[in-house]
């Protein structure tokens, strides 16, 4: 190969192999790419101490000739024009090009644009924060004109044709001599357009104002933040993993203030733009190294007087303190094998009979399931009375179901997978007693009595009248939004449904909406990441809350299926007047990311609500949540990456964790046991009777690349021992004479004993009756009522009203410290709609009022 005059035209002649300097090369060509094979350079004289290097350096072969070198990394293969009759004129005809003389700046601009000097640009770095790349017809006007359209003030053109932005000269920018902005705009050859290394600057304010040299920001900082130097990347992946882009309005404060808002102790900023968030202990995990400060050199666009980094080199911050208190407490509980099942269930409900009913969508397990069967979980030693038997018409796949508050304890389950099922209202009354057989069976008469709209994934909620809401889904699997409520009985004749249009704006990432009625007897509804409240009567919205908080690093993380996260209300107190707070933990980003690792909790009828960000030990979508009777709420099953559906998640999460809402932020969970069952889609979580917690299903149905399944179907059957029952302490009992309370007035419970306190320490919860599905437990609530004792006697006084506690059935437990008894259920408020004596219809046994 060769680098000399045999393949060039005559007139060139092959000159020494040069060093060149950046300031002779365009500025929109990169250091790393400035002499590839693939680049012209042209110009009139070797300039800024451009020197000879050795032959052998140019040694990238030409792209168009493999026969000849073109130059190599910072070396250039120069030749000179021999012949004289090279185009006169600036640039060699057309206008722009090389320095060859004074050239005037552009002094007829439209105002209030005028010239602001010629700046010395890369003297410390680029002086121009925004690029806007070159134009073979540039000219100040255009330039101005695309700097103007983003609303800059700062206008430059440099090398006769590139354009850069601004609102500040950045990075020390010095004025230069007038005389050596001397190319001629490309698009004008009578105007200067910068020059090599020099910027034409232009203002819309008369001034120009440039900032100082930019440094690492180590004052000022927000928090407990400190600054912890200049960090290498790591090679391969991220050192810390949650990056964040912000091309205008990156800073060091504003990457440390959203790090620490979603709990994260690191903070490191990188090529400008980029903000990332971690831990201080990823930096080790990751092999990280700090390397001298010189080394993070690049302006913050969003505070160009600070450091944010450089390339594969992080400004690097580390909280200085206890950010995330997560307890590793000695008594963590654990899970326990419970029964081995027949049924992989998608729905499970406590009943007022202490039974467990599950619910299966057809196809799911053994060929000849029935779909539906109970669990008498005091006979789980023995397997061949445990279970029982029932049946269902249509498929419950995705239905929802709660506990209505008639008399018998009914349980309703609407909706389902395609044509009929999807309009399905099912209900089965609860029978029989622990250890004796039960006998009724699920209800259902399609058409007779059906949904007004058919839906796949509805909620259903008890309203503070004591009608039955039924709100959102698709008409069928995977089928177009059903964007509406409706009401349960239907009036004869009449329709009850309301077309919602936030739920079909924001289909179909909104699916088994999260439904709390407030203290106001208003309705809450959380879908996607969104959030209002509706007024109960005409469900017209009252207040549209703040969006929920995603991920750190995509605030458009959901919080409801298919990016499934969780809800419960928190505690609410006798005499009830702190505010009723939301609580939604995990979901995940769109197209399967990683889940999220965050609880947010709001006060919805708050005068100014805001939600808070609280941060858990680990990421999780497809949690179960379960508010427990001490009044801290369980976290369990799911994943850790994915998103809820068939095959969509990987790396399930194993370990059980607790959130104690009356512990300071920060404080509030602990990490607990951990199974070897992996539970993703379709898996439930429920509060027995007993204060322990029934985990069952599992049905994610991803396979191995061979086919075999790498998540099995689960039917086993665990339950979890809370810390509260796992230390030997007795629990204590009560008799309850009275099981149906109305609003505000007083009952007694008798022949309390308490085995370790005394009435000083012991406390009262009433816990929502609930059916679980997909992360959401509908009909979830906890109250601590009001109570005295006189011996082993204490009278409880009922919720005031249906917006502290909206009609239905409650799980009522004794607490002896932290330990709680076996419920009893109590009816609160009774029946206001009439319940029990609905549907009048053949197939349906009404219990009465």
């Amino acid at each position: 190969m060769s680098t000399d005059n045999v393949f060039s035209p005559p007139e060139w002649e092959s000159k020494a192999k040069y060093q060149p300097r950046r300031a002779q090369l365009p500025a929109s060509i990169t250091d790393s790419d400035s002499q590839a094979p693939n680049i012209l350079v042209c110009g009139q004289a070797i300039l800024n101490g451009g020197a000879p290097a050795p032959a052998e350096d140019c040694n990238m072969v030409c792209a168009g000739n493999p026969n000849q070198f073109c130059g190599g990394p910072n070396r250039l293969n120069v030749y000179n024009y021999t012949a004289n009759d090279l185009p006169s004129g600036p640039g060699g005809g057309g206008g722009g090009g090389d320095p060859l003389g004074p050239l005037p700046p552009d002094t007829t601009l439209p105002a209030p644009w005028t010239y602001g000097g010629c700046w010395v640009d890369n003297a410390f770095g680029r002086i121009a924060p925004v690029g806007k790349g070159s134009s073979p017809t540039q000219t100040i006007e255009t330039c101005i004109a695309l700097c103007a359209a983003d609303g800059y003030t700062l206008a430059g053109v440099e090398y006769a044709n590139e354009c850069f932005c601004g609102n500040t000269l950045v990075s020390g920018a010095v004025l230069a001599d007038e005389s050596t902005c001397n190319m001629a705009c490309a698009g004008d050859n009578t105007i200067a357009c910068g020059g090599p290394n020099r910027l034409s600057v232009y203002t819309s304010t008369g001034e120009v104002v440039a900032l100082p040299i930019p440094v690492a920001q180590t004052t000022n900082l927000p928090g407990q933040f400190k600054y912890a130097g200049c960090l290498v990347e790591a090679v391969g992946k991220r050192i810390l993993e949650n990056q964040i882009i912000w091309p205008t309005n990156n800073s060091a404060v504003a990457c440390m203030e959203q790090c620490a808002k979603f709990g994260y102790t690191a903070a490191g900023l990188e090529y400008g733009e980029e903000c990332y968030c971690g831990d201080e202990t990823d930096v080790a995990a990751n092999n990280g190294v700090f390397v001298a400060d010189s080394e993070c050199n690049t302006p913050c666009p969003g505070d160009p007087t600070h450091i944010c980094g450089s390339g594969n080199r992080l400004t690097t911050y580390f909280w200085d303190g206890v950010m995330n208190n997560w307890k590793t407490p000695a008594n963590t509980g654990r899970y326990e094998f419970f029964v081995p099942g027949v049924v992989i269930p998608l729905i499970t409900t406590v009943g007022i009979n202490n039974k467990v009913t599950f619910l299966e969508k057809h196809g799911t397990g053994l060929p000849n399931t029935t779909g539906a069967y109970e669990l008498d979980i005091s006979l789980a030693n023995d397997f061949s009375k445990a279970w029982r038997e029932m049946h269902v018409q249509t498929d419950v796949f995705c239905a929802g179901s709660v506990i209505l508050p008639d008399k018998a304890g009914r349980q309703i389950n609407v909706g389902g997978w395609s044509l009929e099922s999807t309009f399905g209202v099912r209900l089965y009354t609860p029978d029989g007693v622990l250890g004796v057989n039960s006998t009724n069976d699920w209800e259902e008469n399609y058409p007779a009595l059906k949904l007004q709209r058919g839906r796949w994934y509805p909620t259903a909620a008890i309203l503070s009248n004591g009608t039955v809401l039924i709100m959102g889904g698709q008409i069928g699997s995977n089928d177009r939004p059903e964007p509406s409520l409706e009401i349960l009985p239907k009036p004869a004749g009449g329709s009850t449904v309301v077309h919602l249009d936030w739920l079909e704006r924001t289909d179909p990432n909104n699916l088994y909406p999260f439904i709390v009625i407030l203290p106001s007897t208003r309705i809450f509804v959380g879908y996607y990441n969104e959030a209002r409240i509706l007024d109960p009567v005409t469900f017209e919205t009252v207040k549209v809350l703040p969006n929920m908080p995603g991920a750190v690093n995509n605030f458009l993380g959901g919080r409801t299926y298919p990016l499934e996260g969780a809800a419960v209300p928190l505690p609410r107190h006798a005499p009830y007047s702190d505010p009723l707070e939301i609580f939604v933990c995990g979901g995940s980003t769109s197209g399967g990311g990683y889940a999220i690792d965050n609880c947010v909790r709001s006060a919805p009828e708050a005068e100014n609500p805001e939600w808070i960000i609280e941060r858990m030990p680990s990421r999780r979508v497809m949690p179960c949540m379960v508010s427990m009777p001490d009044g801290t709420v369980m976290i369990l099953n799911g994943a850790h990456h994915g998103e809820a559906g068939f095959g969509l998640a990987e790396d399930p999460n194993l370990t059980a964790v607790l959130y104690n809402p009356y512990d300071p932020v920060g404080s509030r969970f602990s990490i607990l046991g951990s199974t070897i069952v992996p539970r993703m889609y379709h898996s439930e979580a429920i509060l027995l009777p007993d204060g322990r917690v029934l985990v069952s299903g599992s049905d994610p149905q991803t396979n191995l690349p061979d086919g075999t399944p790498r998540y099995p179907q689960e039917f086993r059957v665990e339950v979890y021992v809370p810390p509260y029952l796992s230390e030997g302490r007795t629990q204590p009992t009560y008799d309850l004479p009275n099981h149906d309370w109305a609003y505000g007035q007083s009952y007694t419970i008798t022949n309390v004993h308490l085995f370790h306190g005394t009435s000083a320490t012991m406390r009262v919860s009433l816990i929502g009756a609930t059916s679980s599905t997909h992360g959401n437990i509908m009909g979830a609530r906890t109250i601590f009522p009001a109570f005295t004792c006189s011996g082993t006697t204490c009278t409880i006084v009922a919720p005031p009203n249906s917006g502290v506690s909206p009609p239905g059935w409650h799980m009522l437990f004794v607490l002896d410290g932290p330990t709680p008894s076996f419920a009893k259920w109590v009816r609160i408020g009774g029946d206001p709609s009439q319940l029990g004596n609905w549907p009048n219809l053949p197939g349906f046994t009404v219990p009465g009022l």
